[in-house]
């Protein structure tokens, strides 16, 4: 039983793991100290299209699922698995690849644009959302 549920963990994290690779650059709009995260997230995500490298959490899933005896993963993976021909047709797949590219780079535009307006109403004494409100030193 603890072997099926490490696999359906991987399985749940990795589903989140590429939504947040897809939003989670408009999620750093609201939350600027997510842009970390996702510089990392998306740059995992062009290294392993890139290279075909595996994600570990597609192997924890897989061993997870073998090890309670059910069949694993398919050759390809995760993508291949879950995504490929199920929520798009397999043969789009370079198509899916380019929209999440184009998803990502927006998100990013708009954070950087952003970014840029903080600065200069900080700048200019106007604050901001994370500069509202009086500052209270304690003694």
């Amino acid at each position: 039983m603890a072997y099926l549920l490490i696999g359906e963990a991987a399985m749940v994290v990795h589903f989140l793991f590429l939504v947040f690779m897809a939003v989670g650059g408009f999620l750093a709009w609201r939350r600027p100290r997510l842009i970390g995260a996702h510089l990392a997230v998306a740059a995992w995500g062009v290294f392993s299209v890139t290279t075909g490298a595996e994600c570990p959490l597609t192997v924890v899933e897989d061993w997870g699922r073998r090890n309670a005896g059910e069949r694993g993963l398919a050759p390809g993976g995760f993508i291949d698995h879950y995504i490929e021909g199920v929520v798009y047709p397999e043969e789009y797949a370079d198509l899916a690849r380019l929209a999440v590219a184009v998803l990502v780079a927006v998100s990013w535009t708009g954070f950087l644009l952003q970014a840029r307006r903080r600065r200069a109403r900080t700048r200019h004494g106007h604050g901001g959302p994370d500069t509202e409100g009086p500052v209270h030193h304690l003694p």
